[in-house]
């Protein structure tokens, strides 16, 4: 049969992961759900259908699933480290502090509470899940912040604790389960403490020291650009599985630690080292989050147990919000940013992973209800990513810190056309902001009480500053036709290219095909200008069902033609010399018209 190849069903979980997140994006939703649904429809479900199922990963991959696992952990984790920039803490530095010191603790003791008593476990089984479950899974958090429009600090709190949190909850079981199992002359907590402890520095300087020798490399050029990535992977891969054969579960500590030291240094490559790390990651948390529900059958689904709910509710309801409340009293963050980030905590392969490993451990050791722990935890992280993924815009909203700048525009150049588009923008209720280095070319834009930031763009301390991501769209319309297509080509990947274009080059410029060209007729800034001195404007225009786009395209005349298409929904959509725009009903087209057109 089709599905006994294993080679196919390598393929289809590739297609089933970007498939749910791309049918994420278009709905809007958030895709860690719709990859969780994939999963178990592929898994357990058909195997009501198909014999075994059609992916089944124990079957499947036999002994190598663990390894799977946890090598695409390592590599999400280290992308992760590549994200946490220090300078991100100068809004979060405080509140995630005490999400580490005050919140571990806090959260470990109020898990295993809310384990023992609610799921009614053993104290030792409950001890060792409440410690995996202080993590708040950045496989999970990245995805979800994608499609969140709430503060920086908001995002940056929830996307370094995550990432930090990950390998403490994992060495919190690793102790758990040594002083559980602990069979020698000198158990106790002063001495497994002690262990885990030197374990976990040596992981800690083993990742800087690979980060640093790694930046140290690419600086003196030791390493050539096309085998620069490469060797971060095979470097990541290998120090991850000497310090977990070391110690389990060190490992994470070394890939995320060597991430952030990297993500600090500065490196001619460390764009293109970014970009590749977050590609890979979508693909193994699209690849991770198939495979971990698919691993589910009928018996793992039926031994969760109705008291099990207990404790989900108490996890979500009463264990996170207290850790957040209480570690963050008396911070300067806003109340309502301390309630946001109380409700959003979901869990994700990690948790899941770790939970598993100690399960088969413990249950082999003869611990009570180890057993319960695998059906648990997928309990847990199929609820928390239902509860927090798709509440989540909700919560914000209520809480009033839903921010709807994303809806607004950043044209950059400060001229006399670039100013004129964005008083017209503005009027239609769309936020416009000027961008240019030159604070008397913005004069004329703080005149039309139009925002301005006097920057460079593509300069790394500017990004730091300035949230380009809250933009739906970026208009490159300065003067020099290199910086235009440079500003496409750097920030294209990180915005997406759908959300940047560039007004034309001149018909002698050099640079030619970097980005999208605002303007069907393709008309260069020079050229703009030269018509807006000439008396030429914009106009809006609102289609109806008898006057339609075909109509009001006949109607244009003098070269004038449309620009920017704006949606009922106030998303805006550039008329480019190579992309084709529909416009329907209700759509208002803004156009640049010659003077007698523009005025009537």
């Amino acid at each position: 049969m089709l599905f006994e190849s294993l080679i196919v069903k390598i393929a289809l979980i590739g297609v089933l992961g970007i498939g749910a997140q791309w049918l994420a994006w278009r709905i809007g939703k958030p895709a860690i759900g719709l990859m969780l649904i994939a999963g178990f429809l592929a898994g357990p479900v058909s195997a009501l259908v198909v014999p075994g199922g059609i992916i089944n990963p124990n079957r499947d991959f036999g002994l190598l699933m663990g390894p799977i696992i946890k090598l695409a952990v390592a590599v999400i984790l280290f992308e992760g480290g590549l994200s946490l920039n220090f300078r991100d803490l100068r809004l979060a530095g405080g509140p995630v502090l005490r999400l580490t010191i005050l919140g571990v603790p806090i959260g470990w003791a109020l898990g295993t509470a809310a384990a023992y008593y609610g799921a009614g476990l053993s104290l030792p089984v409950s001890a060792l899940f409440g410690g995996i479950m202080v993590v708040t899974g950045p496989t999970v958090i990245g995805p979800l912040l994608r499609t969140l429009r709430v503060p920086a600090r908001v995002r940056n709190t929830l996307k370094w604790e995550g990432i930090v949190n990950d390998p403490i909850g994992a060495l919190l079981a690793v102790a758990i389960y040594a002083y559980v199992t602990y069979q020698g002359p000198d158990v106790g907590i002063l001495p497994i403490t002690a262990d885990v402890a030197a374990a976990s520095l040596v992981a800690g300087f083993t990742g800087a020291g690979l980060g640093f020798g790694l930046t140290w490399l690419f600086r003196h050029g030791l390493i050539p650009e096309y085998l620069k990535v490469p060797v971060v992977l095979v470097t990541v891969i290998a120090g991850f599985v000497a310090m977990d054969v070391m110690k389990h579960e060190t490992g994470l500590i070394t890939v995320t630690i060597m991430g952030v030291v990297i993500a600090n240094q500065p490196l001619l490559s460390g764009h293109a080292l970014r970009r590749f790390k977050e590609d890979l990651a979508v693909l193994l948390v699209s690849g991770v989050f198939i495979l971990m529900p698919a691993t589910l059958d009928w018996g793992v689904v039926s031994a969760f147990k109705a008291r099990f709910l207990v404790f989900l509710i108490l996890l979500l309801f009463v264990v996170r919000p207290l850790t957040v409340l209480i570690s963050l009293l008396g911070s300067s963050m806003p109340w309502r940013e301390r309630l946001f980030i109380a409700w959003i905590a979901p869990r994700g392969v990690v948790a899941v992973a770790i939970t598993g490993l100690f399960a088969i451990r413990m249950t082999e050791f003869g611990v009570p209800d180890a057993n319960a722990l695998i059906p648990l935890s997928f309990g847990v992280v199929v609820a928390t990513i239902i509860a927090h993924g798709f509440s989540a815009k909700w919560v914000a909203q209520r809480l009033g810190i839903w921010s709807s700048e994303r809806d607004g525009v950043m044209i950059v150049g400060a001229n006399d056309w670039t100013i004129e588009l964005g008083a017209t923008l503005q009027a239609a209720g769309i936020p416009v902001t000027i961008a240019d280095p030159s604070k008397f070319a913005l004069r004329a834009a703080r005149k039309r009480d139009l925002a301005v930031y006097r920057g460079d763009i593509l300069d790394e301390v500017t990004q730091d500053h300035l949230d380009l991501g809250q933009y739906q769209l970026l208009i490159a319309a300065t003067d020099n036709d290199a910086y235009n297509a440079l500003i496409s080509a750097d920030l294209g990947p990180e915005l997406g290219p759908d959300k940047i274009v560039r007004v034309a080059p001149n018909p002698d410029a050099a640079i030619k095909g970097r980005g999208r060209a605002l303007l069907e007729s393709g008309a260069p800034i020079d050229e703009l200008l030269n018509r807006q001195a000439a008396g030429w404007g914009f106009t809006r225009t609102k289609l109806t069902e008898k006057f339609g786009y075909a109509a009001y395209r006949k109607n244009l005349a003098g070269g004038g033609e449309p620009v920017l298409l704006l949606k009922d929904e106030q998303r805006l959509l550039p008329f480019a010399s190579n992309t084709g725009v529909t416009a329907e009903a209700g759509d208002t087209v803004i156009a640049y018209l010659a003077p007698a057109s523009a005025s009537t």
